[in-house]
């Protein structure tokens, strides 16, 4: 991240007040006459132009508010281009005052059926506002007359009473743009940090003074113009394995410092340290409060644990009796804004319900357990230069056990002791404790992922492959199986739904163990029956050792990747198959030998086979050893999943000896 200290007022010299230097607007026929964009022909439509303006100032209502505008003029090569034509400006409210839009514009340009340029004007009645939730909506209008090779030109105003969360602006975006233009005045009385986020820099950035461009009721103030561009932007692709595109996208954001009440000089300081966030939560009712009601919950938890006297047995006793009882109510947050004894009595609640009562339960029962915020991988990075608790939007606990912290939610039933969801491992936690200041702890690399599968078959004369596939899922491959067969009313229709989807498959007999003991890894044994003739050739035997699970396409297909490879978690998968074949059978096909490895130990792919005449083994290792992989490793992940797709597409091929 690069930051840039925007505190007003300190730029040197006097400069003119600066009008916000918008584009020209209007018909261009260069534009109209566009085929395709030289810096990637492959785009569906491309940004000619995008300008934004955002000022603290007097609204019509006399009101200090944030006032942004907004023009832009897009270029559609195509019908894939048509989705950029459908404008929508998310809004917010509270129960007192809300954001609007206002003097929006749009025109279409476009050659018609006799090569003539037309023009289509958006109608103010087709713009509609579509309440989201609660404290959200979204304002929506399409350009009309959308047609191959048009233009898109649209403008609005957004007038927020929010003036302390002062607009970000992103220059990159799901298509290409040519150029990109961000104008910001800020009066003295606001002081701000900025952030330049993302892989991309800056063509050009300049500062001046605008004098007095801040009046009201006798307050006034100069005001930082400063001007933002970026040219020549190529589209943010969004790729497998990766945590909020936000956190990627080039952007800038701001974060506000400081204020001064223009009318009475009064100045707040709004950055703290987390010393100062440390004593809010403490002292908040719907957070510190609820952890310090160890009586309420050594009172409930007592039937829990009896008879049990060590820490462990205490402890996922609890957790499993919690996840029980509880029902999450689909609400995430860090906090529990009606008390864990309301949630309790109702048996459901958000997030912050439930995890803060698991929390206060275990310091009940004498475990040493801290609440631990953080921001799900959907919701972005959090900022560890300063505190921001809007970063954060979800809580778990970090129980203490013999010198050993285990990580707990247990809003899921089917989560272990120990396991989070791969949603939660995203960068860092902050930890809170009521009896010590808060510290940082990794989530990453806390867990991994582990599968095996054992087939061991027989090949038979009449073309049947006959035997058994052993499958043993552990740590969160086990949790993930166990939410797959869950969605079914029973094991049974789980099995036939599996046999359905492989046709050339029949599962004759099936055995699922440990599918409610969570603690243990899940297994699946069936013994099975497949056809191993060829469809288009029934001369010829064919069978593939990865009929479960074949990987048929590469998911990283950039060139080149400005953002990490997430995988949230390590993960190790292995297959081992033995088969035996009928006297004058042999191999005319064998499986792939492949051998290729990562660097710095960063994982492998691993196969072995060997042929004993009668009978033959072939093994499979697919590795990755670090949950994530930086920009720099993109070209070996990209090389290995293509080893991996090869080889587990390639069938082997059964001959009879003549």
């Amino acid at each position: 991240m690069k930051k840039l200290l925007l505190t007003t007022l300190i730029l040197t010299g006097v400069q003119a007040f600066t009008i916000a230097q918008d584009f020209q607007g209007g018909f261009v026929q260069e534009e109209l006459n566009m085929k395709k964009y030289d810096k990637d022909t492959s785009a569906h439509a491309v940004f000619l132009n995008e300008f934004g303006n955002t000022r603290i100032d007097l609204a019509n209502d006399d009101r200090i508010s944030l006032i942004v505008d907004y023009h832009a003029k897009i270029k559609i090569f195509d019908n894939k281009g048509f989705s950029n034509g459908t404008i929508e400006i998310p809004i917010h409210n509270s129960d007192e005052s809300s954001e609007e839009v206002t003097d929006i514009t749009g025109t279409t340009y476009y050659t018609d059926d006799d090569g003539l340029v037309q023009k289509a004007e958006l109608d103010p009645k087709k713009v509609f506002k579509v309440k989201d939730y609660k404290y959200g909506s979204t304002v929506k209008f399409a350009l009309p007359g959308l047609r191959n090779g048009c233009v898109i030109e649209f403008r609005y105003k957004l007038i927020s009473p929010y003036w302390d969360a002062f607009r970000k602006w992103e220059f990159q975006d799901d298509i290409p743009k040519i150029h990109s233009q961000y104008e910001v005045h800020i009066p003295g009385f606001w002081n701000f940090n900025a952030s330049l986020r993302g892989a991309l820099k800056l063509s050009k950035t300049s500062s001046e003074i605008e004098r007095e461009c801040f009046t009201s009721h006798g307050a006034k103030s100069d005001c930082s113009h400063i001007i933002y561009v970026m040219k020549d932007i190529p589209a943010f692709i969004v790729e497998d394995y990766m945590t909020a595109p936000k956190n990627f996208l080039s952007a800038i954001y701001f974060e506000l410092v400081e204020y001064t009440n223009p009318y009475n000089g009064v100045k707040t300081v709004v950055t703290k340290e987390w010393k100062d966030i440390d004593h809010q939560l403490k002292i908040t009712d719907e957070f510190g409060s609820q952890l310090k009601r160890k009586d309420l919950m050594k009172e409930r938890m007592a039937p829990v644990i009896a008879g049990k006297t060590d820490e462990m047995d205490k402890a996922q006793a609890i957790y499993a009796y919690l996840q029980k009882w509880y029902k999450w109510n689909d609400y995430i947050g860090i906090y529990s804004s009606d008390g864990i004894k309301k949630a309790m009595d109702a048996h459901t609640g958000s997030i912050g319900d439930i995890n803060l009562t698991l929390i206060t339960a275990l310091n009940a029962a004498g475990i040493n357990t801290e609440a631990v915020l953080l921001s799900t991988r959907d919701h972005g990075n959090i900022n560890t230069l300063y505190p921001v608790l809007s970063d954060f939007n979800y809580v778990i606990a970090k129980a203490n056990i013999d010198g050993k912290p285990y990580f707990l939610d247990a809003t899921d039933p089917l989560l272990s002791f120990g396991l989070l969801p791969l949603k939660c491992l995203n960068d860092k936690g902050r930890v809170i404790s009521l009896d010590k200041p808060s510290y940082w702890v990794e989530l990453n690399s806390l867990q991994k992922e582990s599968h095996t599968s054992s087939l061991n078959l027989t090949l038979l004369e009449n073309g049947k492959i006959k035997g058994t596939i052993s499958n043993y899922y552990s740590g969160y491959d086990a949790y993930l199986k166990r939410k797959e067969i869950k969605k079914f009313n029973s094991v049974d229709e789980y099995v036939e739904d599996l046999d359905g989807k492989l046709p050339k498959l029949k599962i004759l007999k099936s055995n699922i163990s440990n599918l409610d003991s969570l603690s243990q890894p899940l297994s699946e044994i069936y013994e099975v029956e497949i056809d191993a003739f060829d469809n288009m050739n029934h001369s010829r035997l064919v069978f593939n050792p990865f009929l479960l699970n074949r990987r048929t396409s590469n998911p990283f297909k950039l060139t080149e990747r400005d953002y990490p490879v997430d995988w949230g978690m390590a993960s190790d998968s292995r297959l081992v198959l033995n088969m035996h074949l009928p006297p004058g059978y042999t191999i005319e096909t064998p499986p792939r030998v492949v051998a290729f490895s990562l660097p710095n130990n960063g994982g492998m792919f691993v196969t072995s086979f060997d042929d004993q005449g009668d009978a033959f083994s072939f093994s499979n290792i697919t590795r990755f050893t670090k949950a994530i992989y930086y920009p720099e490793e993109y070209p070996y992940l990209k090389e290995l999943y293509n080893k991996i797709v090869l080889t587990e597409k390639a069938d082997m091929v059964f001959k009879k000896k003549q």
